[in-house]
């Protein structure tokens, strides 16, 4: 299957080091040869770059690393076709207009027999399972909503939409509309936020290591997300199956069961704390 990655910070920040170690796993350490994709928020607009080539050799993830663009919400994924053939159409993340901001999605697993109806405000591009699942849940939310509701309101649906999507089959998958970040897990997927005190980060993939104390200050935050953990020297909290998760400002939020109450973000600690 593919691999997800997603970076949700307080600050812009450039996602160099960890698209490193993730872009090798696209035919080089790993066998996620179908194409790559990255898409990057900035303000009210989205910059995609998308390429059938495996990341591993591709030129446009070369000039990702080579232009370090900073945001505050970042999705990448690298591609093993399981439904529809190697071609940009079908090339993750996806992006569409809704509530006037562009929404950008990836997805990482196999939808057996998902066959959702046609929508009335989105139809995919391409043939897989993962343009259809967008297209239906982004359907579902402007259906209900001429609006942007309340985020009470919006995750309730898209948790309900989100479970009987799940019901198919295997559902991990990022999803931003560049003012937050919601990530569902249904086999795999991990997590980790850094803050200060910052250390030193090695990557799996790569003998590349970072010292983030001397690339940031002591207000920044960074919440990074993996279907895999990208370095081998950082702890990295999994995420429970079936789990759906919100990240704004760099930190994952809590909701309580049932009722979609969502705490405001917690305030970033001093530096040493």
């Amino acid at each position: 299957m593919c691999q997800l990655l997603g970076m949700n910070c307080n600050t812009p920040t450039d996602i160099v080091f960890s698209f490193e170690g993730f872009r090798r796993r696209g035919g080089l350490t790993d066998h996620h040869a179908d194409g790559f994709g990255i898409a990057f928020f900035e303000g009210a607009g989205a910059r995609v770059f998308l390429d059938v080539e495996p990341s591993a050799q591709s030129q446009v993830a070369d000039f990702i690393r080579d232009y370090p663009l900073k945001s505050e919400n970042v999705i990448a994924h690298i591609r093993k076709a399981t439904q529809g053939g190697v071609s940009l159409a079908n090339t993750h993340p996806f992006q569409r207009e809704m509530w006037g901001r562009y929404w950008v999605f990836a997805h990482n697993g196999n939808l057996d027999g998902f066959a959702p109806p046609e929508g009335r405000h989105y139809r995919p591009v391409g043939c897989t399972d993962s343009e259809r699942a967008f297209c239906f849940l982004l359907d579902t939310l402007r259906q209900r909503f001429d609006h942007e509701p309340p985020f009470v309101e919006l995750y309730r649906l898209v948790s309900e939409t989100v479970a009987w999507i799940r019901s198919h089959g295997t559902f991990n998958f990022i999803l931003s509309n560049g003012k937050f970040m919601l990530a569902h897990c249904s086999t795999s997927l991990y997590y980790i936020v850094r803050q200060a005190p910052f250390t030193t980060a090695h990557l799996v993939d790569e003998d590349v290591s970072v010292d983030f104390a001397d690339l940031t200050t002591s207000n920044d935050r960074v919440a990074v997300i993996a279907t895999q953990p990208l370095t081998d020297n950082e702890v990295w909290t999994p995420f429970e199956a079936n789990e759906l998760k919100i990240f704004k400002y760099g930190a994952p939020l809590k909701t309580a069961p049932g009722i979609g109450k969502v705490p405001p973000v917690p305030p970033v600690p001093p530096s040493g704390a």
